[in-house]
């Protein structure tokens, strides 16, 4: 009896093949024939069967062969209208397996089996979403500092020297200028380091004027270039491209430093080596 007919468990409900359920019952008729028959005393597509095709191997070679796969209370009505012997003996061995999978343990078992499926497919979710909020939380890191540093560049609307940015890249003032110059971004007359054509009147600088006194008390007027805020973007962004990094960028304790002042005052003395009064500068 077990061996009657297979029986597909895959599904959700078990079924047969209707060409092994024709084999078995013996009918004369062509299955292409009689399936539409059994199928006009109202069993639906996608409810009561599925149509599927698989390759079988005939006198012609192999051909591709249409098959069905019908529920077990389709595969029973198709045998009480056989009305024979074998319609009888399939008839209940189908009562027999209804009876065998519905039983409690049965039952149980495929809840079991439902949700070890529900857990895996849960845990694999996961997995796949704990990996993307990793590499969100890594992609956030990495643009963190930027954000820090452009933050406080756009949040301040002094003007700044270029010993001041260049601190910033942990470098000094004379290696930034001459990077700067080497780059072709700007040029020195008289002291005082002037932007190319190409890159003046975009608000990149500023020309200012300082007072500064000599040591034998001669006061002296010179003019030096200070940085816009939307000219140290141009700078961030530039440098970037050249691989240099602020020193905030640097930094692995990036939330230790997001509220530390990286833009620290220097005077023009720094520079000069004198005593300066710039009325143009602000803090």
């Amino acid at each position: 009896m077990d061996d009657l007919i297979k029986v597909n468990f895959a599904e959700e409900y078990p079924t047969v093949s209707a060409r092994d359920l024709h084999a078995g019952l013996g009918i004369g008729t062509q299955f292409r024939t009689w399936f539409p028959r059994m199928c006009a005393y109202g069993f639906i597509e996608h409810q009561d069967y599925e149509r599927l095709y698989q390759k079988c191997s005939t006198a012609g070679g192999m051909q591709t062969m249409v098959d069905y796969q019908i529920s077990i209370d389709m595969a029973k009505h198709i045998c009480m209208i056989q009305r024979n012997e074998k319609g009888m003996l399939y008839r209940q061995y189908f009562l027999e397996l209804e009876r065998a999978w519905n039983t409690p343990e049965k039952v149980m078992a495929r809840a079991l089996q439902l949700a070890n499926a529900q857990v895996k497919e849960l845990s694999w979710q996961c997995s796949r979403l704990d990996g993307q909020i990793q590499e969100q939380n890594r992609q956030i890191a990495s643009l963190r500092p930027k954000a820090v540093y452009l933050d406080m560049i756009l949040h301040s609307s002094s003007l700044v020297l270029t010993t001041q940015i260049a601190k910033d890249y942990g470098m000094s003032a004379i290696r930034l200028n001459r990077l700067l110059n080497e780059w072709g971004i700007q040029f020195k007359r008289r002291d005082q380091w002037i932007l190319y054509a190409q890159y003046q009147g975009h608000g990149y600088t500023c020309s200012t004027s300082v007072e500064i006194r000599r040591s034998d008390g001669r006061l002296e007027v010179k003019y030096q270039t200070e940085w816009t805020q939307k000219g140290r973007v141009f700078l961030y962004q530039l440098l970037k491209s050249k691989g240099f990094l602020p020193v905030v960028e640097q930094q692995i304790g990036i939330a230790e430093t997001a509220g530390a002042d990286l833009l620290p005052a220097v005077s023009v003395s720094e520079e000069h080596g004198e005593e300066v009064k710039s009325p143009c500068r602000r803090k």
